[in-house]
């Protein structure tokens, strides 16, 4: 740039120089004398002068605007190196985190029952809440609202049944801490309305398995490209009553971790084989030393073994689950229940209609929560019926159930009318 100024100032000069002789030509006739001559110098020379202070102011500029691009151009790499640096910190994730990182979900389920007595019942009503702080770090929770209305006096109760945040520790583990659903069973950890059979949970996974079953603590999951998976978890335990009509009842244990006891926690481990396409395997165990939680003179240990089959081929599905729970102990109320089971298989057919997918299962079920008794506790229950799922995450649901309760008074047939959504 510097040489295109040093020629445009020998232009200039060169410019006046032609001026000056071209004034000196125009008069041949009458050439002017030493003083005359000397004055068109130096007018000559102011123009000069002139322009060679417009070239200096020109030049003034160009630096100027040279010196401000220069400005700008760091100012745009600072701004960038700060935008960079403000994503690589999870600030803007935080910022945009309504936006993007956070998604809200739910399910819910109508109930109609007919049989001895006839009854409707809005049985649950959840909202998911999950936040993603990062690729790595998340929270998940779920609040539920059962049988519509909670309160002093009322059926219902609102209850939170998950509250954790996981971490990926690689590609193949994961960790979480908080309130979360046991890894045991089917249904106990997905349980959304349409993704199952039946109006009603199956009474073996509400019975033995006290599905919806959660508590407070540590677990850790680990997974292959093989299709195993293995979970561990360290967490709160049951509280079950030691006397009265449901001392050491499965499901009236549970605390659901609100000022839960935690005097004995428990463990529990799951092993899961999904390798073969539509082929789920699960066997899951879990052991607590004492679900009296220290209340009586000696320890009540408690051993749960659970297995389960999921296969789906086609439009065939066939589900089976086996639990069993050994108690030890020799309290009072311990006789009896000190072994409890129960078992179920439930082969469907599913398939497409141009309005949606209808689906017919039958399911055989058997539980027993006094199985040590000496006497038959047994209660067994043959259901049959349909879904029909117009889109893939709303289900109307009809099912019929027969009865065999080992006290045969109670035996009835009930028809089961339900519909349920999740998204």
């Amino acid at each position: 740039m510097n040489r295109n100024l040093n020629w445009t100032r020998r232009a200039a000069a060169g410019i006046a120089s032609i001026a000056v002789f071209g004034s000196a030509l125009s008069a041949q006739d009458e050439l002017p004398s030493r003083e005359e001559m000397w004055a068109i110098i130096q007018k000559q020379q102011e123009q000069i002068n002139a322009l060679l202070e417009r070239v200096d102011t020109t030049e003034v500029k160009i630096v100027e605007t040279e010196q401000a691009i220069e400005v700008t151009a760091d100012q745009v790499e600072s701004t960038a190196s700060f935008v960079e640096g403000y994503v690589a910190s999870g600030s803007a994730q935080a910022g945009a985190g309504a936006i993007g990182r956070t998604n809200l979900g739910g399910y819910g389920e109508l109930h109609y029952n007919f049989g001895k007595a006839d009854s409707a019942d809005f049985h649950r009503w959840v909202l998911f809440l999950d936040h993603a702080f990062n690729e790595n770090v998340r929270f998940v929770s779920e609040v539920e609202l059962e049988h519509s209305i909670a309160g002093a006096g009322k059926v219902g109760e609102i209850e939170l049944e998950q509250a954790y945040v996981e971490f990926d520790l690689n590609d193949t583990d994961t960790a979480k801490a908080g309130l979360f659903l046991l890894p045991i069973g089917i249904l106990n950890e997905t349980h959304e309305p349409a993704t199952f059979y039946g109006v009603e949970r199956n009474n073996v996974e509400k019975n033995i398995i006290p599905t919806t079953w959660w508590e407070g603590g540590l677990a850790y999951r680990h997974t292959n490209d093989a299709g195993w998976a293995f979970d561990a978890a360290a967490h709160t335990g049951l509280f079950t009553p030691t006397s009265g009509s449901k001392a050491f009842n499965i499901r009236s244990g549970r605390q659901k971790v609100g000022s839960a006891e935690a005097s004995d926690g428990a463990l529990t481990t799951r092993v899961t084989y999904s390798g073969t396409p539509g082929l789920q395997l699960g066997l899951s165990a879990q052991y607590q030393a004492d679900i009296a939680q220290s209340t009586l003179s000696e320890r009540i240990d408690a051993t749960l073994v659970s297995a389960h089959a999921d296969y789906q081929r086609g439009g065939f599905g066939l589900r089976a689950l086996y639990a069993r729970w050994d108690i030890g102990g020799a309290a009072p109320g311990v006789t009896g229940a000190d072994e409890q089971f129960g078992y179920y298989i439930e082969p469907s057919y599913r398939f497409e209609t141009e309005a949606g997918d209808v689906g017919f299962f039958a399911r055989y079920s058997v539980y027993d929560n006094y199985a040590g008794s000496a006497s038959n506790t047994e209660d067994a229950f043959f259901d049959i019926g349909m879904n029909y799922w117009p889109i893939e995450n709303v289900v109307f649901k009809w099912d019929v159930q027969f009865t065999d309760y080992a006290d045969s008074s109670k035996d009835e047939e009930i028809i089961n009318i339900g519909v349920g959504y999740h998204f």
